[in-house]
């Protein structure tokens, strides 16, 4: 004979925030709490949705890396084409997280979360039809657009509907979907170079992606807004009909919720929503935080890509040096090896990242990430002799700690960061900027780093990204932020128990 568990709701308060009401932890019939608060179906639901978004990032980026040698004998590109093409998903980006993704301050979080998406659908669909040079340059940077607003957007639809403790374990996990769907991108652009090793199969890779995309475009129709940010509004009456749907369960517990007590608390900046409020006396810190160390980080991750090659060379075999179609779709294949390699590594560090985030805190991960990708690239360094041979076992280690420091710490902390140092009013413009701002690094590093690598050569150039991953560490630790078990809703507030 089995006995049910009955859980019992706490003893009620006056009166509770939003987010007093997510934290709220049922009791044990004897009266004691439970350890964590668990989630309701609906908060899977967001979470879940959000993953989607980082997915479809990871493999579009990492798709078009595959498709690059394909579309260009396509096309007849030339070097300055084919950057272009690759630079113009990254464009997209930049513009379109603060672009749009600010938007979210203004619209709503899931409004934009929707909208987001079907302006990727639409431009995804049009890639794959793309007819010559121009359209399928257009077609990257709009779905670029998109994937730029889910910066922001992602990270607050999750982050404001979910308890305080499970926070940054959640945000990191959606993260790693990047590298998932990377590993998916690069996985299908081998399949289908396998099975019909044909010019024309770049369209294909892309086509996968359309009918996923619809269908997160339908799951997101089918989600709660944030509370935190209709109470931002000062819309008390939809903040509780929101909070109640994200907090659907059985037993239901909380049995009531009423915010009405918070009417008249929304908007601390007094109206001020603006772009200029980031850099006013109270988030000119967070906006440095947020935005300095991303971009350096970016530098370094983006710069590291332009010496892939060589160690993919040793590891994985030989390219061909052959201008025929078979030779371009044999190096491609060998691409496409490579990029599974580098995002095993991405998906062990995030997951190292996840474990350690609630324990360890953000700031020491992102000190202790920038120092180690400091010494990777150092060993990486050391490892080119003036003669120009090079040690590969140096090489190699040198390579995989980068990879394994940088998403324990800055790839992901900075990330994480960005969404959680800025107050709910202008969290969407916060987020968005510190995200644009790093992918103008990406950008830049995309165009000169190849003109750099040719006059400073590679031993400089690795040594200047040591120093860029210092500037990471100093600029960290002067205007740290630490997040972990705070409050969102305390963030800007007299309150604030981030400042100093």
């Amino acid at each position: 004979m089995t006995t049910e568990t009955v859980f019992e709701p706490p003893s009620l308060d006056e009166e509770k925030t939003v987010q007093q009401y997510i934290d709220e932890r049922p009791n044990w019939p004897d009266g004691t709490a439970l350890p964590s608060t668990p989630m309701t179906g609906m908060q899977f639901r967001i979470w879940a949705l959000a993953c989607a978004g980082k997915f479809f990032e990871g493999m579009v980026v990492f798709m078009t890396g595959v498709a690059v040698p394909l579309i260009a004998v396509q096309f007849h590109l030339n070097s300055a084409d084919k950057g272009i093409v690759t630079a113009a998903s990254l464009a997209g980006i930049l513009v379109g997280a603060s672009a749009l993704g600010s938007l979210a301050d203004t619209y709503g979080r899931k409004r934009m979360f929707i909208i987001e998406m079907i302006i990727f659908v639409v431009f995804l669909i049009a890639l794959t039809l793309a007819p010559d040079f121009i359209t399928l340059v257009i077609c990257l940077f709009g779905a670029g657009l998109a994937l730029g607003c889910d910066y922001p957007t992602a990270h607050m639809v999750i982050s404001e509907s979910i308890p305080t403790t499970a926070r940054g374990r959640l945000v990191l996990s959606a993260f790693a979907f990047q590298a998932v769907g990377a590993c998916i991108g690069t996985t299908v652009g081998f399949i289908i170079l396998t099975a019909d090793p044909d010019i024309d199969s770049w369209r294909w890779m892309y086509a996968t992606t359309i009918i996923p995309a619809i269908l997160v475009v339908v799951g997101r129709l089918f989600i709660s807004d944030s509370p935190h940010w209709l109470i931002a509004k000062g819309r008390t009456a939809e903040a509780e009909k929101a909070t109640r749907q994200l907090l659907k369960r059985v037993p239901q517990y909380p049995k009531s919720i009423s915010l009405g007590h918070l009417q008249h608390k929304h908007n601390d900046h007094g109206g001020k929503t603006g772009y200029l409020t980031l850099f006013d006396k109270q988030n000119r810190r967070a906006t440095i935080l947020a935005s300095v160390p991303w971009f350096l980080q970016d530098l370094s991750t983006y710069g590291i890509g332009i010496f892939t090659p060589t160690i993919l060379a040793a590891v994985l075999g030989k390219e061909s040096t052959s201008n025929a179609v078979s030779s371009t779709i044999h190096n491609d294949i060998l691409g496409a090896k490579g990029s599974a390699l580098m995002n095993i590594l991405f998906i062990v560090g995030i997951l190292a990242a996840i474990l350690l985030v609630e324990r360890t805190g953000r700031i020491k991960l992102q000190l202790v990430g920038f120092i180690g990708c400091a010494v990777g690239l150092l060993l990486t360094g050391l490892s080119m002799r003036a003669d120009g041979s090079n040690d590969m076992l140096l090489l190699f280690i040198g390579f995989t700690l980068f990879y394994f420091m940088t998403n324990l710490g800055p790839n992901a902390m900075t990330y994480l960061l960005a969404g959680e140092v800025f107050p709910t009013q202008v969290r969407g413009k916060g987020a968005g900027f510190a995200a644009s701002f790093a992918k103008i690094g990406a950008v830049l590093t995309a165009f000169l780093f190849p003109i750099l690598l040719k006059s400073l050569g590679t031993t400089t150039l690795l040594y200047f990204l040591v120093g860029t991953c210092l500037v990471g560490t100093v600029v960290t630790y002067l205007f740290r932020i630490e997040t972990k078990g705070v409050n969102l809703e305390s963030i800007g507030t007299a309150d604030d128990p981030t400042r100093d």
